[in-house]
């Protein structure tokens, strides 16, 4: 698992939260700008109909003075008492140029056409004759006409002879604009939008490309938009809102005005917006990042300090400088470390003298007891030589029970001298561990009580190297010893296996005895344990523990149990070797190879 240091947990949290709440203010953002985008276009699209409203009711009202100031002229109707059509046609194109209008129409009192004017080609009498039938049943109305793609929005006037009271009708007076494409781009620049002008469910007149008209009329006409929402249309690869006006009211054919605004404006302006949200947002990540890093350093030094505090604490180092100024809560978390690592100091030394002067008191107890026990066998038999009676062989019997107190009051010193030594006392010398065992084993053979022990060796790979032979031997012959004193001696078996690792060689010592005692195993290498033995010191196996370790090795326990005991020996040898080696070769000392000898076996 990756262990990230507290400023990069700060560091981490402060990207993770600037970019959520960045991303989190830009879909905000981003909804609510679409939103508005949405409810401005389409409070453009009723300004522009509203607009065009108003521009309608304008020219309704131009035309309505218009028709009514050209029926009240005396020459107008001067003109239509005469009923001859050449003469009208003739006669009215001045009246035409005064109205300034875009169609001018007259008719007689039946309705059939007798002077048609018109700013553009195309629209004919006949046309003006189709559109009047319905029209003049409606006098005094706006009204739409349609013809050979001119659409025109007229008014229609009766003209009288005398007062209108009297009913005296000579005919009709037609004036009205055209919707042409000055009208339609006039409208689109007020408006900011694309327009269409429909004739029942035809376009006439529009501000669209030609591409966009043609899929418009294949889609058809935008209803109306009800309350605040407006119709949708794709034309192309452009996306528009739409909405219509109903220019002819309830009449039919239909007259439709329809205004369209391009959403890809708006988006583009919001994607604009949403990119230079991002930029600000990765200006205000990166840039809060660094603050938070160069400010963190503020909240994590002392942090740190105390953590290197306490892995120098861990390795045992009480004197590790820690700076404790401030007063915050990190400050004060330092300052009772400080003291609580004093406090710590003061009693890890209690403890040490209390276990040093308990130590000391354990091993006089233990040494003063093995002393005394020899000591009194050397008096008693010393003064049992005074005795003149006494024969040879006696007095040699004596002599060799004083000889072994002795014996034992030199090994109890020896083994105790041994914990005073440090590594560098080892002597090593060339030599074959096998060789070393042997000679164990034959020591071994001289107490007369272990004769009918088996003990048997193993060698497996090379066994010869530098090590001290005389430090080695012991520590093998109190292992050995410990092996002989654990088993049965009838039926006892010692297996010693001698087996080469990488850079030096493995020694395994298995025995087939009662086992390590329950109470001692946590303990068994500490000084003075000792279980089962009457004249055991405790020594043994802590004498054999520090003499591998002198030498760079390990010994363990592999297994215990009430069907033996299996110890392990790691014994390096190479590390050693080489040094010594060279040494030896510089000199011209070094040996040459031992012969292996035979296996040592007893039954």
């Amino acid at each position: 698992m990756v262990k990230l240091r507290l400023r990069t947990k700060f560091l981490l949290s402060m990207v993770l939260i600037s970019a959520g709440l960045t991303c989190t203010s830009l879909l905000l953002v981003r909804r609510h700008v679409q939103a508005q985008e949405r409810k401005e276009i389409f409070a453009d699209l009723h300004n522009s109909v509203s607009t065009f409203q108003n521009f309608q009711r304008e020219r309704e009202t131009t035309l309505s003075h218009s028709a009514d100031l050209l029926a009240d002229l005396p020459n107008l109707r001067a003109l239509m008492t005469t009923r001859d059509e050449a003469t009208i046609q003739d006669g009215s194109e001045s009246l035409w140029r005064l109205t300034g209008s875009d169609l001018f129409v007259l008719a007689d009192r039946t309705g059939t056409v007798v002077a048609l004017h018109t700013a553009s080609p195309g629209f004919t009498r006949e046309m003006a004759q189709a559109s009047l039938g319905p029209s003049s049943h409606q006098p005094g109305q706006s009204c739409w006409w349609f013809g050979a793609r001119h659409l025109y929005q007229v008014f229609l006037k009766p003209i009288y002879f005398g007062p209108a009271t009297e009913n005296r009708q000579l005919g009709f007076l037609v004036i009205g604009h055209e919707i042409d494409d000055s009208v339609a781009s006039q409208l689109s620049r007020i408006a900011a939008s694309q327009v269409a002008f429909y004739y029942d469910n035809a376009i006439v007149r529009t501000t669209l490309t030609p591409s966009h008209e043609v899929e418009l009329g294949r889609q058809g006409w935008i209803h109306p938009g009800a309350g605040t929402e407006a119709a949708e249309v794709q034309l192309g690869d452009e996306r528009f809102l739409g909405t219509s006006l109903e220019l002819a009211g309830e009449k039919s054919p239909s007259v439709r005005l329809t205004v369209l605004k391009s959403r890809d404006e708006a988006i583009a302006f919001l994607d604009n917006l949403n990119r230079l949200l991002l930029a600000l947002g990765v200006v205000a990540v990166v840039g809060g990042s660094v603050l938070v890093f160069l400010i963190s350093h503020t909240f994590t030094r002392p942090l740190g300090n105390l953590v290197s505090g306490v892995r120098a604490l861990e390795k045992g180092d009480f004197t590790y400088a820690l700076d404790a100024r401030g007063g915050d809560e990190v400050a004060e978390l330092t300052g009772a470390f400080d003291r609580m690592r004093k406090s710590l100091q003061k009693t890890q030394q209690k403890l040490l003298e209390a276990e040093r002067l308990a130590t000391i008191g354990r091993m006089a107890s233990s040494v003063s007891h093995d002393l005394r026990h020899s000591l009194a066998a050397i008096v008693a038999n010393a003064e049992f030589l005074c005795e003149a009676r006494l024969s040879p062989e006696q007095r040699e019997e004596l002599y060799q029970e004083i000889r072994i107190a002795v014996n034992q009051m030199t090994d109890l010193i020896e083994s105790l001298l041994e914990f005073s030594r440090t590594r560098e006392s080892l002597r090593p010398s060339y030599g074959s561990v096998k060789v070393a065992v042997e000679r164990v084993v034959l020591a071994i053979r001289t107490h007369p009580e272990f004769h009918k022990v088996r003990i048997g060796i193993r060698q497996q790979g090379n066994s010869e190297g530098w090590f001290d032979q005389k430090k080695l031997e012991r520590a093998l012959f109190n292992l050995l010893l410990n092996a002989c004193e654990a088993v049965e001696l009838e039926t006892g078996e010692i297996d010693i296996k001698i087996r080469e690792i990488p850079r030096g060689v493995e020694i395994q010592v298995a025995d087939n005895g009662r086992g390590i005692a329950e109470s001692i195993r946590s303990q068994l290498f500490e000084p003075f344990i000792s279980c089962g033995k009457e004249n055991g010191t405790g020594l043994g196996l802590t004498v054999v523990q520090k003499i591998i370790q002198d030498h760079g090795g390990d010994v363990r326990v592999e297994k215990t149990s009430n069907e033996g005991t299996t110890f392990k020996l790691a014994l390096p040898l190479s590390s050693a070797s080489d040094r010594l080696a060279e040494r030896g070769a510089d000199s011209g000392l070094l040996p040459p190879p031992l012969v292996p000898s035979k296996q040592v076996q007893s039954e």
